[in-house]
């Protein structure tokens, strides 16, 4: 065979990343088989042994990979077989490498998760603490990019926050349904063995074993699962990354990143470009190419097991690689993050963002809503025509618009309007207090499950 032939099949140069997985399937294989009298307990303790001793070696990097082995199962098989002999040889008994990859895939897929959420909880954690440090700042919300209503900073931190959260929800539920044993239903069809399917799942940490052996070795829905929710979280990184940019910009100026977290021009001395945020929002285009991909590989597989499905690694490796990685570098961003609250404070006084609240005023002197709605927008076109805010207009102006206006129209003030939305999930300064709390309490109560 050709080089080009020979390398074309080969995974090891990807899923060697799975040796701990693959031995620890290994050695619960090896003992239930000793368990149930397949194998000797002193071929099974021989098995054992050599395992741990190649884990050692690779751990330590004296481990040689051979590139002609083509995978991560058979190199560490002809390894056991140069330890202890032919002994190895029993490894194998009741045991296919389609159910062998699936458990190992699974295992790590759990292992996985395990971190990502530990990641999601560091950079919620950095969120409260933006929120907490910067809790009397206020700024204007936005809809169409457009100033909408005065809300506080803290308000808006959290709720990416709650994005954040139901990340979490989703990679537990992808964690659930990769929580289930394919070891024992051999190439296909199940083994011919008396095996003890939930003595290895008790080994290995599974909660259950699979229904099916045809769709236990086909299955990688687990893995989607995982993928679509990487691509969730890395849209919600890539929304605030957005805002970063915008934020960080002379135009808007409220935010400033610290320099280890943006990069100078090559032509321009001047720029602090936040390369890190505009990174993130690219690299979240690679993390949906991946889910593409592996829907797209699996949608055209008919049962069971086709070579196709070596496909699913190289991209489902780098999602995590590239999902943990963003994680960890916001959590460490963003407390290096420096609010203007000056300026914040001037866009949200800005831009009529006390429209609504006008309006509000004048419901409550009887007028209905949609008839204020429309004396509000002609009082703001008039103001936007003298280059004025509301507070700047004459009690003459506003009786122009309605005879509802009276001097109490002055106590309308940004911190009036935040005061006013004292409803729950809403920006007033005591529900932001509130909502602060719970999220630290759900933080606690997911950190200690």
């Amino acid at each position: 065979m050709n080089e080009t032939r020979a390398g074309y099949t080969v995974s090891i140069q990807y899923d060697r990343r799975l040796y701990r997985q693959d031995i620890a399937g290994s050695i619960a294989h090896a003992r239930m088989l000793a368990r149930q009298g397949i194998i000797a307990d002193d071929e099974a303790d021989a098995i054992v042994g050599g395992l741990r001793a190649i884990q050692v070696e690779i751990e330590e990097g004296t481990f040689r990979w051979r590139p002609e082995l083509e995978d991560i199962h058979m190199n560490i098989e002809r390894r056991l077989f140069e330890k202890i002999g032919d002994t190895a040889g029993r490894l194998h008994t009741a045991r296919s490498r389609n159910d062998q990859i699936a458990v190992d895939m699974r295992l790590y897929t759990k292992d996985l998760v395990t971190e990502v959420v530990e990641a999601i909880g560091s950079l919620q954690t950095t969120l409260i603490t933006i929120a907490e440090s910067n809790f009397d700042v206020v700024m204007p919300g936005y809809t169409h990019l457009q100033r909408a209503q005065p809300v506080l900073f803290a308000h808006h931190v959290l709720a990416y926050f709650e994005m954040f959260d139901r990340d979490c929800e989703r990679f537990r539920q992808a964690c659930k349904r990769a929580d289930v044993l394919p070891l024992g239903s051999g190439a296909l069809a199940g083994v011919p063995y008396p095996i003890d399917r939930r003595y290895v799942a008790e080994q290995l940490g599974f909660a259950e074993v699979s229904a099916n052996s045809m769709d236990a070795v086909a299955d990688r829905d687990f893995l989607l699962d995982f993928e679509s929710a990487a691509a969730i979280c890395m849209m919600h990184l890539s929304r605030m990354s957005e805002e970063l940019v915008l934020w960080s910009s002379e135009e808007f100026g409220f935010i400033r990143l610290s320099d280890d977290y943006t990069t100078g021009s090559s032509i321009m001395p001047q720029k602090r470009n936040p390369d890190f945020a505009e990174l993130a929002r690219g690299k979240t285009g690679r993390i949906f190419g991946h889910l593409v991909a592996l829907l797209t590989t699996l949608k055209g597989l008919p049962l069971t097991y086709n070579r196709d499905m070596q496909e699913d690694k190289e991209g489902f490796f780098d999602v995590g690689d590239t999902l943990l990685a963003t994680l960890r570098v916001f959590a460490d961003m963003l407390l290096t993050m420096r609010v203007d609250a000056g300026r914040t404070r001037e866009a949200a006084q800005g831009g009529h963002v006390l429209a609504t609240d006008i309006a509000d005023y004048l419901v409550a002197k009887g007028m209905p809503f949609r008839e204020a709605h429309g004396v509000v927008a002609r009082l703001s076109a008039d103001a936007a025509g003298q280059g004025k805010r509301f507070d700047e207009l004459s009690l003459e102006t506003y009786r122009g618009h309605s005879d509802l206006f009276g001097d109490d129209v002055y106590s309308i003030t940004v911190e009036s309007s935040l005061a006013a939305r004292d409803v729950p999930g809403g920006t007033a300064p005591g529900q932001v207090r509130q909502a602060l709390s719970a999220a630290k309490l759900r933080l606690e109560a997911r950190r200690g499950g």
